[in-house]
């Protein structure tokens, strides 16, 4: 058993330590509270000084921003004064300016009254003279009419009959006399701009014409190309559309076909057949299926260079084909494309030395001839054709026109008609365009006038245009409007049943009156 007093005093000492810790405890508390409170007090001083300098710094740029919207509002005051200063000098000078007006209206209005014045003076003055005038005119005209026995009414008509022949006279007089100037200063111009537009174009005159033979090794050939019983040859004629001939002429077979650009592929097939060797059915359709396209690109590619020759870019592709068709086409020996290119330069030449479209008159000269390229598959002649073909693709009108007009077949309502008609002429009609001898060409104008002349009524005949027209004059009294209808018709069968020529020949039949007077 314990001891009290060491009970006690264990006791005494917990207590002891109870309230030394509590007494620690409570120091540790105050301790802490003081620190806070002194942190506390710290962090409300920097709070406090950084409010200070907040309100410092938002006083700065309130001050700032103040001063700068008073800079803003007395520049823009400064501004406004000076408009206003700008403004009252300008209604101060538009015032001045309208006084100035206002002063010469002023003097204008004094001056036109005292002119008006003047002219009321001077009309006063003359209205006396015309009344004198027409009282002596009167006493004139009474004593005229007692001398002659006419009376006024008569004397006026006898004058004025008199005076209308001799203006009659004098008129006809001048305009004979200026309309002879004008055609022979006409005649100088034109011919200086013609030799002017051919010296500065200068081309091939003619090109090669497409042949439509092809060389063969040795006379085996033949027999290969015609085949067991002919159906190599039919076979060929079936696939290309010309026909072959196969004669006695050694190391030569001729192509034959209405279509240039259909015999050129039968020539091209023919030739690439015969260097191959290989000749039957299947081969002769294989070789011309890839000719047609040969063709076609060749065809294709020769309008293209055509049009970037003469500057037109931008034509439709078909008719760019047909274009490049004219290739295989030939007048007279002359290669109509070659021709259409030196049509449209001359053209282009011509429009611009008087002032037209240069590029228009290309066009129209390019494409004037494009009816060529099918009128072995339409009805109608060549300018109707390319015409329409033409109008279809939605060429312009001057272009339809110039291709329609340039054999002077319709009214010319353009000038580029005209134009592309001469440019055509001289292309055709100049030496050496087209090949053809000097004895062989007298001799084909002289076969058309000869029949021209050989008919009833018809005085002369003559060709022109290379052969391509013949005008003719019909007396005109013995044949009358009607007759002279039918001549022209008969010429023209006469030459289809009696020529061989190539194109078409326009007949011209003209009958005219003259009655010729001698003043003595």
């Amino acid at each position: 058993m314990l001891d009290p007093i060491i009970l006690i005093t264990a006791i005494l000492a917990a207590i002891f330590g109870c309230l030394l810790t509590l007494g620690i405890e409570k120091w540790l508390r105050a301790s802490r509270r003081r620190e806070a409170e002194g942190e506390a007090e710290r962090i409300l001083e920097l709070a406090r000084g950084e409010v200070a300098n907040l309100k410092d710094r938002a006083a700065l740029e309130a001050k700032e921003a103040a001063l700068a919207v008073k800079a803003a509002a007395e520049q823009e005051l400064s501004d406004a004064r000076d408009k206003v200063r700008s403004e009252t000098l300008k209604l101060q000078q538009q015032s001045e300016t309208l006084k100035a007006q206002e002063a010469s209206l002023q003097k204008q209005s004094r001056g036109l009254e005292n002119t008006q014045q003047r002219l009321t003076a001077q009309i006063e003055t003359a209205n006396k003279h015309r009344a004198q005038l027409e009282a002596a005119a009167k006493r004139q005209v009474a004593a005229l009419q007692e001398v002659s026995g006419l009376s006024r009414e008569e004397a006026v008509s006898r004058l004025m009959s008199n005076l209308e022949q001799e203006l009659e006279q004098e008129v006809g007089t001048v305009v004979l006399r200026h309309e002879r100037r004008v055609a022979e200063i006409a005649d100088n111009k034109a011919r200086e701009i013609l030799l002017t537009a051919i010296q500065r174009y200068a081309s091939a005159h003619t090109a090669e014409s497409t042949t439509s033979t092809v060389d063969i090794p040795n006379d085996d050939m033949k027999g290969r190309i015609i085949g067991r019983e002919g159906r190599n040859i039919r076979s060929f004629e079936k696939a290309t559309g010309v026909d072959v001939i196969i004669d006695d002429t050694p190391g030569v077979v001729i192509v034959s076909g209405f279509d240039p650009v259909r015999r050129e592929i039968g020539r091209m097939s023919l030739d690439k057949l015969i260097s191959d060797g290989r000749i039957h059915p299947s081969r002769i359709e294989e070789v011309v299926a890839a000719t047609e396209k040969e063709i076609d690109a060749f065809i294709l590619n020769k309008g293209r260079e055509a049009i970037e020759e003469v500057g037109l870019p931008g034509l439709p592709e078909k008719i760019v084909q047909m274009l490049g068709r004219l290739h295989f086409r030939t007048s007279y020996s002359q290669n109509v494309l070659r021709h259409s290119v030196e049509v449209a330069f001359l053209s282009g030449l011509l429009a611009e030395m008087i002032g037209l479209d240069g590029d228009l008159a290309r066009h129209c000269g390019l494409l004037h001839d494009i009816g060529k390229a099918a009128d072995h598959e339409l009805e109608g002649g060549h300018p109707k054709i390319g015409a329409d073909l033409l109008k279809r693709h939605n060429q312009p009108p001057e272009v339809v026109h110039a291709a329609y007009g340039h054999h002077d077949e319709i009214i010319t309502e353009y000038p580029y008609t005209m134009l592309v008609a001469t440019a055509d002429a001289c292309s055709a009609s100049r030496p050496g365009a087209r090949r053809e001898s000097l004895e062989r060409y007298i001799k084909r104008m002289e076969e058309l006038e000869s029949i021209a002349t050989g008919f009833d009524g018809v005085q002369q005949a003559f060709a022109i245009q290379a052969g391509r027209e013949l005008r003719v004059i019909v007396s005109a009294q013995k044949t009358d409007d009607a007759k002279a209808a039918l001549v022209c018709r008969n010429i023209a069968k006469a030459f289809e049943q009696q020529l061989t020529y190539p194109g078409e020949i326009k007949v011209t039949v003209v009958r005219e009156s003259r009655f010729t007077e001698v003043a003595h």
